[in-house]
């Protein structure tokens, strides 16, 4: 407890799951002898667009980081939000990470819709969802260290576009976000691949892969070779999918008989037509990673103004917290006694 250091995130001060977690860390502290006000400032930090609330529940101005009321917590990372960040990984490191977020910011700023990355993506995504009535949409990721990259796009995707209503309040008639979903494109291959490839469903996909792996154990090398070789080829696989008649041919290249042949054409066989992209990274740096998040943040912007959306709110959310408080105070007044 005496070196340690909690990092308190909460733009409102209010968030119940954020001041549950606060509050128990503070009574660890407390169990370890650091119990006045003054002793626990020094192992809390706010960060928060409400200063003034942080500091009446006994957060030190001095140790308060704000941010603007208008940034939303899935697009924070950039602002004071990003101090865990920062200290994890060094001052350098998280300006490296922000001028590769600047430099997409740029580019989308800057280039013709021709050669406009997240425009491209965006318009992808409209056609997929709306056009060829596609749900869903799958984020591949062939390296380990974005092994929870998906997780960050279904939060900044479906929580910003996971809308019905227009910015003028007329109900939405098409699709709009799509359900985000993914993780390791290794793993998903045995787990979830065969859906993509005969399934009765069809998922978009990216696939996101990095040139060069710089990891420094046994092999490495080799497993970065078969991961990338398996990118391709799946990408390749749900793209072109494979006839009957090449399918025919392989069985019968491979000395089946007839029957056997006839048995297994229709198995073996792959409709493909699977929309799929392919992003690649020369390397996964703090500044790639950056650009990339940037990318995808930028690409939901663009989906939004399309359906016309509002990309910025989350009433839904917002729901849910005004009706925990709402039970969580009929739970009070059925234990509380009855005034006399």
């Amino acid at each position: 407890p005496d070196s340690t250091l909690f990092i308190v995130q909460s733009k409102t001060f209010t968030t119940q799951e954020t001041l549950t977690l606060a509050n128990s860390a503070q009574r660890w502290l407390a169990d370890h002898g650091l119990q006045t006000p003054e002793q626990q400032a020094q192992h809390l930090i706010a960060v928060t667009a409400s200063p003034a609330v942080s500091a009446a529940q006994g957060y030190a101005p001095a140790n308060t980081f704000g941010f603007w009321d208008w940034v939303g917590g899935r697009y924070s990372v950039w602002s004071a939000i990003g101090l865990p960040l920062a200290i994890a990984i060094g001052a350098k490191n998280f300006r490296d990470f922000l001028a590769g977020g600047h430099a997409m910011d740029r580019h989308f700023w800057e280039a013709p819709p021709e050669h406009n990355m997240p425009l491209r993506l965006a318009l992808l995504g409209v056609w997929n969802r709306n056009f060829l009535d596609c749900p869903t949409h799958l984020i591949a990721a062939y390296a380990s260290r974005l092994f929870h990259f998906a997780r960050f796009l279904q939060q900044l995707d479906m929580e910003s576009n996971g809308k019905s209503t227009h910015v003028d309040g007329s109900p939405v008639e098409v699709g709009t976000g799509p359900i985000v979903w993914g993780g390791l494109g290794i793993e998903g291959q045995h787990a979830y691949f065969q859906l993509l490839h005969q399934g009765q469903h069809r998922v978009p996909v990216d696939f996101i892969g990095v040139r060069s792996e710089d990891c420094p154990l046994p092999l490495a090398a080799e497993h970065h070779r078969v991961a990338l070789l398996n990118l391709e080829a799946q990408a390749q696989a749900l793209a072109l999918g494979r006839d009957a008649a090449a399918t025919e041919a392989e069985l019968r290249a491979s000395g089946l008989d007839e029957a056997r042949v006839a048995e297994l054409l229709p198995h073996r066989t792959f409709r493909g037509n699977v929309p799929n992209s392919t992003l690649w990274l020369a390397e996964l740096t703090p500044h790639t990673l950056g650009a990339m998040v940037a990318l995808y943040e930028h690409k939901v912007f663009c989906q939004a103004a399309i359906w016309g959306i509002h990309a910025y709110d989350q009433w839904g959310v917002e729901l849910g917290k005004t009706m925990a408080r709402q039970i969580e105070q009929q739970q009070l007044n059925a234990v509380s006694p009855a005034p006399n």
